[in-house]
């Protein structure tokens, strides 16, 4: 009988934990990681200013120095529980990444991702990070950046990834075999566009094409959607433009929820109110906020399956990630670098989240 009753409270216990654990939000969350590379010469590539012998002086010390930082400030972010998906840009190669999901206290929450080697000319690229505690891959791939009027032109690619959720209502043998009609599967789009280096209005276009080109994948993704189905696409990213820019406002047509239109993608960091933060990266004074999460309108629907958690959009902003701006006052950013001069911090820019919920 006492064995019994042990064996009853184990179980008992088992349980408590199990629906505690699925009652925990799930974290997504994207972060450029400034010009995170190896400390290797690359044969392959022309571009070698992050080596010792490079511009940079990019040593091995100064390279497990931001991996370090990096894996600490992922752990704050995430609460020291394994986030769900973490979208990246400025990575190398998968050395890197594996430097820090699999060489660091991060490898508990069992980390997988998605890599592909892109056009970058500095060797660049976007990558999604998941934990497989949360999620399972379905399938991914890239889509090249294109400017019909400058096909001389390369940017990064859109990374994407189909994911099934762990434990939810879902399979994934259901969810390969029933294309975009599972209730916990996800889609996630990574961004990087193109940057401001040649001057905010002699690159907007160049925006204006990667809007256009991830809007129609998304499209594409929600007209294939049985009838009364509502797709969950999360798009993320460095998007090198504001929320109310054009790109964004008007090509990708993403709106903060207050601003809603027939037609539009939310845009959960479209105002700052309640972020958190006054931004994710600052100029001189001014604090913008380059880096965005947007979803479609099947992430903020409650019922079956993952969906956003009301107000749970956030900068995330710790005190060891900022030191004080002695120049334009108030905080800045404590960057790795500020063009050849080494500073040894995290990022040029904070990363932002959300979370999923079920009900």
């Amino acid at each position: 009988m006492k064995k019994a009753l042990v064996f009853l409270c184990f179980i008992c216990l088992v349980m408590t934990t199990v629906a505690s654990a699925q009652e925990e939000p799930v974290r997504i969350a994207f972060w450029n990681a400034e010009n995170f590379f190896d400390p290797f010469v690359d044969s392959t590539k022309t571009y070698n200013a992050f080596t010792e012998d490079g511009m940079q002086h990019w040593t091995k010390s100064r390279f497990y120095r931001k991996r370090n930082n990096m894996y600490k400030a992922i752990l704050a972010m995430s609460e020291n529980r394994p986030l769900g998906i973490l979208g990246m840009c400025e990575v190398e190669n998968e050395y890197v990444l594996r430097a820090i999901f699999e060489q660091t206290p991060l490898k508990k929450h069992n980390y997988r991702f998605v890599h592909y080697e892109g056009p970058d000319k500095r060797g660049i690229d976007p990558a999604i990070v998941y934990s497989t505690d949360h999620f399972q891959l379905v399938s991914s791939g890239v889509f090249p950046y294109y400017n019909p009027e400058d096909t001389s032109y390369h940017s990064r690619d859109i990374l994407y990834a189909k994911f099934v959720a762990v434990g939810g209502p879902s399979t994934l043998r259901q969810a390969q075999g029933s294309g975009t009609a599972s209730a916990d599967t996800i889609h996630v789009f990574v961004n990087h566009w193109p940057s401001r280096y040649s001057g905010e209005l002699e690159t907007v276009n160049s925006r204006a094409c990667s809007a256009s080109l991830l809007r129609s994948k998304v499209d594409s993704i929600c007209s294939a959607a049985p009838e009364g189905y509502q797709p969950k696409v999360i798009m993320m990213g460095d998007l090198n433009d504001c929320p109310t820019d054009p790109s964004v406002y008007d090509v990708l047509r993403a709106r903060h929820p207050s601003e809603m239109e027939e037609g539009c993608l939310i845009n959960l960091f479209g105002k700052t109110d309640g972020l958190g933060f006054e931004g994710t990266l600052k100029h001189q004074a001014d604090w913008q906020v380059f880096d965005q999460i947007i979803v479609t309108p099947g992430v903020m629907e409650g019922g079956e399956g993952l969906h956003y958690q009301e107000g749970s959009a956030r900068i995330f902003h710790a005190d060891f990630m900022l030191e004080d701006d002695e120049t334009y006052h108030g905080k800045k950013l404590f960057r790795t670098y500020v063009g050849p001069r080494y500073f040894g911090g995290f990022s040029d820019h904070l990363p932002v989240y959300i979370d999923l919920v079920r009900d």
